[in-house]
């Protein structure tokens, strides 16, 4: 059963500062365990944070990046190198300035013509029929309470099966997205619930108040479940 641990910090600059360190960590402990590592991205104003501040940690470079696996929870259906990609954005956060592996970087497809069930499918396919190692599944928490693009009752939120799903008509733009689903999140050793600011205040409360009507109620670790906040977002927690 998966351990639940909350983490409150003054402000959304140390938020983002704890998060990259702890993900440092991480990642040189999997390494050092067996080689390599595997981290699941979000998208988000906090991830773009996340990623500004982990360029900047001289412990990064403890890192073999070649040996780093980056996936993505979700993604905008948008065309390769639109700026509101969750891809686009990391890349320029952090991941250009990286010695990544090409291969390594697991992009979900773009809009080049396809359509969003098909650019599924295709990511389905490249993770594989079993799943590969997530050491850190992380997600940002909307102020609705969804997560990845698992939005409050759409019907990929029930989805038990499949890793993948396209997801139309979203109440954030744009209308047209790609998602991990549940159980793919749920997969992760470790899934870090992600969220500063009063906008969050009431979804996280919900959330980890056991609210089942919200997404985030439902994004645990297969290990532990990290929900990491600054004091804004983490108002209404009991």
């Amino acid at each position: 059963m998966s351990k639940t641990l909350v983490v409150v910090v003054p402000d959304a600059d140390t938020l983002a500062a704890t998060v990259a360190s702890r993900l440092v960590a991480k990642i040189v402990d999997a390494q050092a365990e067996r080689g390599s590592a595997g981290v699941v991205l979000t998208g988000g104003r906090i991830a773009k944070r996340v990623l500004a501040a982990l360029g900047s940690l001289p412990e990064a470079a403890a890192i073999d990046w070649s040996n780093v696996d980056l996936w993505w929870g979700d993604e905008r259906f948008l065309p390769a190198g639109d700026p509101e990609r969750n891809e686009t954005q990391a890349r320029e956060a952090v991941l250009d300035s990286l010695p990544l592996d090409p291969a390594r970087v697991h992009a979900m497809p773009a809009d080049d013509g396809t359509d969003a069930a098909t650019a599924a499918a295709l990511y389905a396919e490249e993770l594989g029929p079993e799943l590969p190692r997530f050491d850190v599944l992380m997600l940002g928490v909307g102020e609705d309470g969804h997560v990845a693009s698992l939005f409050p009752g759409y019907p990929e939120l029930a989805l038990t099966e499949g890793t993948t799903s396209a997801v139309h008509d979203s109440p954030k733009p744009p209308p047209t997205r790609i998602t991990l689903t549940l159980p793919a999140i749920q997969s992760a050793d470790e899934v870090w619930l992600i969220a500063a600011g009063p906008d969050k205040t009431d979804s996280v409360g919900r959330a980890v108040n056991g609210d089942k009507a919200l997404p985030a109620a439902h994004a645990t670790g297969a290990s532990k479940t990290y929900w990491l906040l600054d004091k804004a977002a983490a108002a209404k927690i009991a």
